[in-house]
Protein backbone atom coordinates (compact mmCIF):
# COMPACT_ATOMS: atom_id res chain seq x y z
CA UNK A 1 0.00 0.00 0.00
CA UNK A 2 1.42 3.39 -0.94
CA UNK A 3 1.06 6.61 0.99
CA UNK A 4 -0.71 9.42 -0.84
CA UNK A 5 1.67 12.14 -1.92
CA UNK A 6 1.10 15.43 -0.14
CA UNK A 7 1.60 18.56 -2.20
CA UNK A 8 4.09 21.05 -0.77
CA UNK A 9 2.71 24.06 1.08
CA UNK A 10 0.72 24.87 4.14
CA UNK A 11 -2.81 25.81 5.08
CA UNK A 12 -3.41 28.97 7.06
CA UNK A 13 -6.70 29.52 8.86
CA UNK A 14 -7.66 33.10 9.65
CA UNK A 15 -8.71 33.73 13.26
CA UNK A 16 -12.00 35.12 11.94
CA UNK A 17 -12.81 31.64 10.61
CA UNK A 18 -12.38 30.20 14.10
CA UNK A 19 -14.60 32.94 15.54
CA UNK A 20 -17.30 32.12 12.98
CA UNK A 21 -17.12 28.40 13.78
CA UNK A 22 -17.41 29.12 17.51
CA UNK A 23 -20.29 31.60 17.05
CA UNK A 24 -22.39 29.29 14.89
CA UNK A 25 -21.73 26.33 17.17
CA UNK A 26 -22.65 28.20 20.36
CA UNK A 27 -25.87 29.62 18.92
CA UNK A 28 -27.04 26.09 18.03
CA UNK A 29 -26.74 24.83 21.61
CA UNK A 30 -30.16 24.46 23.26
CA UNK A 31 -30.46 26.90 26.15
CA UNK A 32 -28.33 29.66 24.62
CA UNK A 33 -30.35 32.81 24.09
CA UNK A 34 -27.60 34.90 22.50
CA UNK A 35 -23.99 36.00 22.79
CA UNK A 36 -23.15 38.79 25.23
CA UNK A 37 -20.79 41.64 24.57
CA UNK A 38 -17.24 41.19 25.79
CA UNK A 39 -16.50 43.03 29.03
CA UNK A 40 -13.78 45.19 27.49
CA UNK A 41 -14.99 46.70 24.24
CA UNK A 42 -11.76 48.76 24.03
CA UNK A 43 -9.79 45.54 23.67
CA UNK A 44 -11.87 44.75 20.58
CA UNK A 45 -10.32 47.66 18.65
CA UNK A 46 -6.81 46.35 19.22
CA UNK A 47 -7.35 42.62 18.82
CA UNK A 48 -8.86 41.34 15.59
CA UNK A 49 -9.49 37.90 17.11
CA UNK A 50 -12.33 39.25 19.25
CA UNK A 51 -15.92 39.32 18.08
CA UNK A 52 -19.06 40.06 20.01
CA UNK A 53 -19.21 37.45 22.76
CA UNK A 54 -16.19 35.48 21.56
CA UNK A 55 -12.45 35.80 22.08
CA UNK A 56 -10.14 33.39 20.26
CA UNK A 57 -6.42 33.05 20.88
CA UNK A 58 -4.15 30.72 18.91
CA UNK A 59 -0.80 29.64 20.29
CA UNK A 60 1.04 27.29 17.99
CA UNK A 61 -1.63 24.86 16.83
CA UNK A 62 -3.73 25.19 20.00
CA UNK A 63 -6.94 27.23 20.17
CA UNK A 64 -8.09 28.95 23.37
CA UNK A 65 -11.55 30.54 23.55
CA UNK A 66 -13.53 32.70 25.91
CA UNK A 67 -17.26 32.73 25.20
CA UNK A 68 -19.68 35.21 26.79
CA UNK A 69 -23.28 34.00 26.69
CA UNK A 70 -26.76 34.91 27.83
CA UNK A 71 -28.75 31.79 28.59
CA UNK A 72 -32.46 31.03 28.54
CA UNK A 73 -34.21 30.66 31.90
CA UNK A 74 -35.32 27.40 33.55
CA UNK A 75 -32.33 25.25 32.68
CA UNK A 76 -29.22 23.87 34.28
CA UNK A 77 -26.46 26.41 33.67
CA UNK A 78 -23.66 23.88 34.23
CA UNK A 79 -25.15 21.42 31.74
CA UNK A 80 -25.57 24.08 29.05
CA UNK A 81 -22.03 25.35 29.68
CA UNK A 82 -20.62 21.82 29.43
CA UNK A 83 -22.55 21.27 26.19
CA UNK A 84 -21.11 24.48 24.75
CA UNK A 85 -17.59 23.38 25.69
CA UNK A 86 -18.07 19.93 24.17
CA UNK A 87 -19.65 21.19 20.94
CA UNK A 88 -17.08 23.96 20.39
CA UNK A 89 -14.19 21.57 21.01
CA UNK A 90 -15.68 19.05 18.57
CA UNK A 91 -16.37 21.69 15.89
CA UNK A 92 -12.86 23.14 15.95
CA UNK A 93 -11.21 19.71 16.04
CA UNK A 94 -13.31 18.29 13.20
CA UNK A 95 -13.52 21.34 10.95
CA UNK A 96 -9.96 22.67 11.11
CA UNK A 97 -8.00 19.88 12.77
CA UNK A 98 -6.59 22.09 15.50
CA UNK A 99 -6.19 21.15 19.14
CA UNK A 100 -8.39 22.96 21.66
CA UNK A 101 -6.60 23.97 24.82
CA UNK A 102 -9.41 25.65 26.69
CA UNK A 103 -13.04 26.73 26.22
CA UNK A 104 -14.01 29.17 28.97
CA UNK A 105 -17.71 29.94 29.32
CA UNK A 106 -18.76 33.22 30.92
CA UNK A 107 -22.47 33.30 31.72
CA UNK A 108 -23.22 37.02 31.67
CA UNK A 109 -26.99 36.91 32.22
CA UNK A 110 -30.19 34.90 32.08
CA UNK A 111 -32.72 36.09 29.50
CA UNK A 112 -35.84 36.46 31.63
CA UNK A 113 -37.32 38.84 29.05
CA UNK A 114 -37.97 35.82 26.82
CA UNK A 115 -39.90 34.18 29.67
CA UNK A 116 -42.08 37.26 30.33
CA UNK A 117 -42.80 37.62 26.61
CA UNK A 118 -44.15 34.04 26.55
CA UNK A 119 -46.33 34.70 29.61
CA UNK A 120 -47.78 37.87 28.10
CA UNK A 121 -48.65 36.13 24.82
CA UNK A 122 -50.88 33.58 26.55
Amino acid sequence: MTDPIRPPGKTTIAPEVLVTIVRLTVLRVPGVSRLATNPSEVERWFNKNISEGIKVTVEGNVVYTDIYVILKPDLNVREVSHTIQTQVTRAISEMVGMEVGRVNIHVEDIDYAALSTKANSK
